[in-house]
């Protein structure tokens, strides 16, 4: 009884992870820039402790073994807005985070706050060749296709652009990344990634969620099945436990 009994638990547990998971995914359809993620599991046989016995090859567990994250390409969509920004292919707009580290997101939907610094929706600053970039009031911003930021004077001599700064583009491994509870991707080692000068931009644009929200429903569903399957074998060992000590009683 045990034996199916923790089989199944085991695999229930990380269904559950599995449709969590999923769950996120979906709520992040329209996130712009977001990248899907995905719980891989894998089968792991349980050891025993009795010398000359490495392991109970009739029992194996499930264990999550790690999250996936999914970084093709979202599709594009045209905004026009002059503060809208998407990378083209590989690579990731780099953002100053309080504590001095960098993180890095494909979330271009950037505005400015009441000083003027350009940031995230969220409210943290993008990283620069020389630390945040602010513009100055009474400007009108335009970003290049390299990450320049330039700006044009509202009043005065309106026909002269001024280079403020440039946005800090990156293109780490993919398998360096991690991501993390804020939806923000880092370096592993916790360090900073260089400049990549072959990353580019698209202005006017946003880059939308990668996730399949038709492939992400059908695998809920395959999931709720799965989970509902395991509860079933959970119950059916309990009632045969219970049966199991009803013979024991008559004897």
């Amino acid at each position: 009884m045990d034996r199916l009994l923790y089989t199944a638990m085991t695999g229930a547990s990380s269904t559950l992870a599995q449709q969590a998971a999923v769950a996120h995914n979906l709520a992040n359809v329209a996130s712009t820039g977001y990248r899907a993620e995905e719980h891989r599991l894998r089968a792991v046989q349980v050891q025993t402790h009795n010398p000359g016995q490495g392991t109970l090859p009739t029992r194996a567990f499930v264990a999550d073994a790690s999250t996936h994250t999914d970084f093709s390409e979202g599709p594009m969509n045209y905004t026009g807005r002059n503060l809208d920004v998407a990378v083209q292919g590989r690579g990731w707009i780099a953002l100053a985070l309080p504590d001095g580290s960098e993180a890095y997101t494909r979330d271009g939907s950037l505005q400015l706050d009441v000083n003027g610094v350009l940031q995230t929706r969220n409210g943290i600053p993008v990283q620069g060749d020389g630390g945040p970039i602010t513009i100055p009031p009474d400007s009108k911003t335009s970003i290049g296709r390299d990450g320049t930021v330039s700006v044009v004077p509202q009043t005065g001599v309106q026909n002269t652009a001024n280079t403020i700064g440039r946005i800090k583009l990156v293109n780490p491994p993919e398998g360096d990344l991690a991501r993390g509870a804020d939806g923000l991707f880092r370096l592993r080692g916790g360090a900073a990634a260089p400049v990549d000068a072959n990353v580019k931009l698209a202005n006017g644009v946003l880059e939308g969620s990668n996730v399949n929200p038709v492939s992400q429903m059908v695998a809920m569903i395959s999931l709720s099945r799965q989970f509902d399957m395991q509860m079933q074998m959970i119950t059916n060992a309990q009632s045969n436990d219970r049966s199991a000590g009803q013979v024991l009683q008559n004897f």
